[in-house]
């Protein structure tokens, strides 16, 4: 059974309490009638998430975590007291990030970037704003290319940090974001390059000639068949109304017409861009 995880365990026997559940070596823990339903019955196997309740008790929920055991997320401060920030993590009772945990003291109201531990003394899920602790700058397992997973935060002068693969640190300059993007948005990014002091650059548009023109050629025509067969955009457009249209850049919007006109998918007027055989 593992605290902070997914488990699928079995009903056992039936208390005033709730269910008890077992995994495959006899250990027990609560599932209160809070979260018991009608189609529960003996014998069945279910899914569970297991943390310690305000009691300090294990216990079972059928309620999902924004975040599990070892991850990060974006979460919202619900309440700050003389023991730290509680955080709300999508359960019933909220998540202690201890003041010890926080980089400055975090306010009521606001989001922050948050890592789920356990603390080794009381075996007690809790928060970590001290994102560098938990990721990786050594022996990175990504190379300049590759898909990733990104959870975005925190934007800066520089850009949009960004957790990589749950593992490691990341930058999108500014240079190189095309559209809209937020704080605690889930997206794939790609690899741009990983940097001798171990945090990775970052793009949203895959690498590579071919990749990205046919990636600016899929957002293009998704443009032009959402507007009717035709888009008012000419490589006369100013930079910013294409970026804020289709959320690329005016370089990657010329390329991407200028394989389509190739191909003859479209037709340029006066006007701007139409689709053949529309």
């Amino acid at each position: 059974m593992k605290i902070g995880k997914t488990n699928k365990l079995r009903i056992v026997r039936s208390t005033d309490n709730g269910y008890y559940l077992e995994d495959s070596e006899n250990n027990e823990v609560l599932l209160p009638n809070a979260y018991i339903t009608d189609e529960m019955k003996m014998d069945d196997e279910i899914e569970v998430f297991v943390y310690k309740d305000s009691e300090d008790r294990f216990v079972a929920t059928t309620e999902k975590p924004y975040v599990y055991l070892e991850e990060f997320a974006w979460l919202q401060v619900k309440e700050v007291n003389d023991f730290g920030a509680f955080i709300d993590w999508g359960l019933q009772k909220d998540l202690l990030v201890p003041f010890a945990e926080q980089n400055e003291k975090m306010k009521e109201g606001n989001w922050y970037l948050i890592f789920l531990l356990e603390d080794g003394e009381t075996e007690r899920l809790i928060g970590s704003a001290k994102v560098n602790e938990f990721v990786f700058f050594d022996e990175i397992d990504v190379e300049q290319g590759d898909e990733v997973d990104l959870l975005l935060y925190d934007m800066t002068d520089l850009g949009m940090n960004a957790i990589v693969n749950n593992l490691y640190r990341g930058l999108i300059f500014k240079s190189d974001i095309h559209k809209d993007i937020q704080s605690g948005e889930r997206t794939k990014g790609y690899v741009k390059q990983v940097r001798e002091d171990g945090k990775i650059d970052l793009v949203l548009e895959p690498l590579g000639y071919k990749n990205t023109i046919d990636k600016n050629c899929e957002v293009i025509l998704a443009a032009i068949n959402e507007n009717n067969g035709t888009l008012n955009l000419s490589d006369k457009t100013a930079p910013e109304e294409v970026s804020k249209i289709l959320g690329i850049s005016k370089k990657a919007f010329k390329k991407g017409l200028g394989k389509l006109y190739k191909d003859k998918q479209v037709e340029i007027t006066p006007e701007g861009i139409k689709l053949l055989n529309k």
